[in-house]
């Protein structure tokens, strides 16, 4: 699903990617849907026909060949380039060695996390954050896995997906957890500035962003809907939150499903 922030305070804007077209999801809040899953699974790379997905989306020789399936892209800090072991030298000096913001987010309590610039704020829809504020910017991906490894020990690097869709969400004062943080782990940060260079790692002065999502009721309880047991997830359309689509029938995340063939239905 392609996610756009709402503007002037409306809720995020859903598109359902369907090879060239797109279909507006948020006018589809409140009818009936049906997707339909052909049987068919498409690398995302390569375009071969697949019988598994890996790695949300990819065959299996594009999943041991490529850097963007290595380890150190879910841990940076693993970084191997100096090394000389990466798989793409060329594809990490275009994505690794940029700038990356450190960030935490509400998406079901206070998270940290890390992503490249460029994808502030689609990171932080994609998660179904409900606030998000930038504290840190750095100049490369394996700085940002560093500055994370310091975070995760005072607070959680991932998101409860059944509270965040529960919408069992209370905002957070960020400003005052991010003071909180930088203060406990000044002589941390301090560290790696020696090491990288006090400019490779950045406080940045953000104000929060508050984020809204498109969800009529949200549900009590949850059941995920899975293409792979059941081909065809059929329900009224409630809610649009992440990249889970929140029908009366279940929950079902789409980006899992990434190269799969699947047939929209709205009524």
């Amino acid at each position: 699903m392609a996610i756009e922030p709402g503007a002037g305070g409306e809720p995020a804007h859903y598109a359902f990617r369907a090879g060239d077209q797109r279909v507006d999801l948020n006018a589809c809040l409140g009818r009936p849907v049906r997707l339909t899953w052909s049987g068919a699974i498409a690398c995302t790379h390569c375009g071969r026909a697949t019988k598994k997905s890996f790695a949300q989306g990819y065959c299996y020789p594009c999943f041991k060949k490529l850097a963007q399936c290595d380890t150190c892209i879910i841990k940076p800090e693993t970084c191997h380039f100096f090394a000389g072991t990466c798989r793409e030298p060329a594809w990490a000096e275009r994505h690794c060695f940029q700038p990356h913001v450190v960030y935490l987010a509400n998406s079901s309590g206070l998270k940290v996390g890390i992503t490249r610039g460029t994808q502030v704020p689609t990171r932080w829809l994609d998660q179904g954050a409900i606030q998000a504020l930038p504290i840190l910017e750095v100049a490369t991906r394996q700085q940002s896995g560093f500055v994370e490894m310091l975070f995760k020990e005072e607070v959680a690097d991932r998101t409860n997906w059944r509270a965040m869709l529960k919408g069992e969400v209370e905002p957070l004062d960020l400003v005052a957890e991010r003071d909180r943080l930088l203060a406990r782990l000044d002589s941390g940060l301090a560290a790696l500035r020696e090491r990288f260079g006090d400019e490779a790692i950045r406080v940045l002065e953000a104000a929060p962003v508050a984020l809204d999502y498109p969800v009529l009721e949200f549900p009590r309880k949850i059941v995920s809907h899975n293409f792979d047991k059941r081909p065809v997830v059929e329900g009224t359309l409630m809610g649009l939150k992440g990249q889970y689509l929140i029908l009366d029938s279940g929950v079902i995340n789409l980006r899992k499903f990434t190269g799969y063939e699947v047939t929209l239905e709205a009524a």
